[in-house]
């Protein structure tokens, strides 16, 4: 079912979006002419839960979306991050100035794998600690906010949350919780 590339030509390329445009042959000989790809750095997004037992939540405003909106910290890998989570734990720093004792990796999701190349790796991390201030980009503007996770649960049920890579991260984040509760673990 794989298909045979048969050129590939950049049209765009910048650190924050790269576009390409594809022709492609499939396995019954169909030429498939343009196929655009969108090209983008892996991301990583974070359910943080501190040593009080509370989610670390962020309000900021999302410009293609128009409007502030309620999500999980995370973002893009930049080329210095030797791992998936030593990208999470450089953007929880940043973004919330904690520090966390414990992470685990919850998987990787795709937000659309017919356009993008790009994977988004999720983790929980508990045991967090305000360890300094934000250290914000110059356009950042973050709101940290605390909330139980029970009530994070709710919220999430509640469809509060418009972002789905980070719908996904909380659903697997708190199925992980419930299992180190279990376990006696959390």
């Amino acid at each position: 079912m794989d298909w045979k590339l048969v050129n590939s030509e950049y049209l765009y390329k910048e650190p924050w979006l790269t576009l390409r445009r594809d022709i492609c042959e499939t396995p019954a000989g169909v030429l498939v002419n343009p196929y655009y790809v969108l090209e983008y750095p892996d991301w990583v997004c974070v359910m943080a839960v501190t040593e009080n037992r509370e989610v670390i939540l962020i309000r900021q405003y999302r410009h293609a979306y128009g409007k502030v909106l309620l999500e999980i910290p995370g973002g893009v890998m930049d080329a210095t991050d030797t791992s998936p989570e030593a990208a999470a734990r450089r953007e929880l720093l940043e973004e919330t100035g904690f520090a966390f004792s414990h992470f685990y990796d919850l998987g990787v999701v795709s937000h659309n794998p017919s356009t993008s190349t790009n994977l988004t790796h999720m983790f929980l991390a508990t045991g967090g600690k305000r360890v300094q201030e934000q250290a914000l980009d110059e356009n950042e503007e973050i709101e940290v906010l605390l909330k139980d996770v029970d009530e994070v649960g709710k919220m999430l049920k509640e469809r509060q949350f418009l972002q789905s890579l980070h719908v996904s991260c909380l659903h697997y984040g708190l199925e992980k919780i419930k299992e180190l509760r279990d376990a006696g673990q959390l």
